[in-house]
């Protein structure tokens, strides 16, 4: 499958950066960081039409066939390590909303994925470069479900049944470009607690429910440190929990969520 890099260009709302089309790679995290080793400032972007070994959160690998998006942008920074989190917070929603202005309504899966209709659409990998406590650099890896084939519980953009205006695998990759960008403006312009109201807001599991040593729990939001917050009724009490990403694993669709 043949990306158009001008196409891409062109579709973008955002300035335009410096932008790398691959047939086939490994990662594209790795193209991008491989990219600023050899002297490439960022900010930089890479796609690929497929990717051999696709990384996506806790060591798992991300499945990359030919038809789906694949996408990382790598960005300089300065932010304290201990807000690395955020970096997915505004990606998440920023890709989310700029989605939905698109016709598909989008929610998120806490913390990295993207879903439709409440099956999984996408997800994103962050990872970073830290010196004394701050995070410089930060690559951010995005895959998309555009026609590829997907393992369930996975749903592509041309398989959604209903109309929406995304017309080709370039416009989805300016989309995703401009969402990634708008986020990190909209974190830079109103801050983190803005960030995580917003983020809420299309959060698909808020009200559900998780079991946590045999108790019952409601999801009630996300910290600023992207913590999933819920709370626990037990014997006339309530807590309130922040649980770390990584720390429970929510189901997809409806229902009960088991950890």
């Amino acid at each position: 499958m043949n990306l158009d890099p001008l196409k891409i260009q062109t579709c973008l709302q955002h300035s335009s950066y410096p932008l790398s089309v691959f047939e086939t790679v490994t990662s594209t995290n790795q193209v991008v960081w491989d990219l600023l080793a050899e002297g490439n400032p960022f900010p930089r972007i890479a796609i690929a039409a497929q990717q051999t070994a696709g990384r996506g959160q806790w060591g798992r690998t991300w499945v990359s066939s030919v038809g789906g998006l694949y996408l990382s942008i790598g960005l300089t920074l300065n932010l304290p390590a201990e807000n690395a989190p955020h970096l997915t917070l505004f990606t998440a929603w920023g890709i989310a909303q700029r989605l939905r202005r698109y016709g598909l309504p989008v929610t998120l899966k806490w913390p990295n994925d993207l879903l439709l209709e409440g099956r999984k659409l996408g997800g994103i990998k962050s990872e970073t470069r830290i010196q004394q406590g701050m995070i410089t650099h930060s690559v951010i890896g995005v895959g998309i479900n555009w026609a590829n084939a997907v393992p369930d519980p996975g749903i592509t953009i041309q398989s959604y049944p209903n109309p929406h205006n995304i017309d080709s695998l370039e416009t989805l990759a300016a989309i995703t470009i401009d969402g990634v960008l708008e986020g990190y403006e909209a974190y830079q312009r109103d801050g983190i607690d803005a960030l995580v109201r917003n983020y809420v807001e299309i959060l698909d599991s808020v009200g559900g429910t998780v079991m946590i040593e045999g108790v019952t729990g409601t999801i009630i939001g996300v910290t600023t440190q992207g913590e999933l917050k819920v709370t626990l009724q037990s014997s006339g009490s309530k807590t309130t929990l922040k649980l770390p990403p990584g720390t429970l694993s929510l189901g997809y669709g409806q229902g009960e969520y088991i950890p």
